[in-house]
């Protein structure tokens, strides 16, 4: 083991929004975030290519010298996480990968009243059945009811999320979410995309369902997690630095990032080795 950055991994930008919350809680740390733009988006793609692109990815990142991988993207977490922890980590002794999905789900429950949590995702998190199996282990009485929205990823990597041609496709899938039962309350945005919608969304809720995003649960845990575990800890550098790499156009991926994270940003390119 090596020391090294604390590596966050999306299909392409909304990862990240949840590192944007981890450094502004933990800002000691240092960063190396990837995006792999040039496959993404990996919500409609099968589970054995989420998780051959992951792994890819993963192993890049140990390779960087990354003590610990966090899976920034619903999809990815939903597809690959489990199998990469099961089967692809005895080469590379001490090193961790993470998820964004349990830690949600570890306190989603706390939220709803009556018992009812919407979720919106990618169709892959959503047919993947991850949150209502998550959710089931720690608030076993709360019910889960999914709704894919295929069409937001897009509409927000295409800058097009705030137009009035967004506002159909938004009340759509919410619309659609809500028809499932009447009495959710707490609707999770299980797509860390989905926070720059925040306002739209809200349009077509009533005042009184919460709505959760993941960024700022993610960073609390990341927190709590490296307090539990100083072997791994000790191996996150901390100079406060921060990289971007992306698999594509780095000058559009900047562009387009410092919107997601909330600053300038600077990518990086990388190309994977078969393309």
């Amino acid at each position: 083991m090596t020391q090294g950055p604390i590596g966050i991994f999306d299909s392409g930008y909304g990862g990240l929004t949840v590192m944007r919350e981890i450094t502004r809680q933990l800002p000691q740390y240092d960063y190396l975030y990837l995006g792999d733009n040039a496959r993404a988006p990996y919500g409609p793609r099968s589970f054995e290519t989420v998780y051959a692109y992951t792994l890819e990815a993963v192993e890049w990142f140990f390779g960087q010298g990354c003590p610990l991988v966090i899976l920034a993207c619903n999809t990815a977490s939903a597809k690959a996480l489990r199998s990469i922890q099961q089967q692809n980590l005895d080469p590379y002794p001490g090193r961790r990968v993470l998820g964004v999905i349990r830690p949600t789900s570890e306190i989603i429950g706390q939220f709803t009243r009556t018992g009812h949590v919407g979720v919106l995702g990618t169709t892959g998190t959503v047919q993947s059945n991850s949150y209502p199996i998550e959710i089931s282990h720690f608030f076993p009485d709360v019910q889960v009811h999914q709704q894919a929205c295929p069409m937001w990823v897009p509409l927000i990597e295409n800058n097009e999320h705030l137009s009035a041609g967004a506002d159909y496709f938004v009340a759509d899938s919410i619309q659609q979410l809500r028809q499932q039962h009447t009495s959710i309350d707490t609707i999770l945005l299980g797509c860390t995309h989905y926070p720059l919608l925040v306002d739209k969304i809200r349009q077509f809720l009533p005042a009184n369902v919460q709505l959760i995003s993941q960024g700022g649960i993610v960073a609390q845990s990341l927190a709590d997690y490296l307090q539990r575990h100083p072997e791994i800890e000790q191996y996150c550098t901390k100079g406060g630095r921060r990289a971007f790499v992306t698999t594509d156009d780095p000058v559009s991926f900047s562009e387009k990032a410092s919107v997601f994270y909330g600053e300038r940003v600077e990518a990086r390119y990388h190309s994977w080795p078969h393309g």
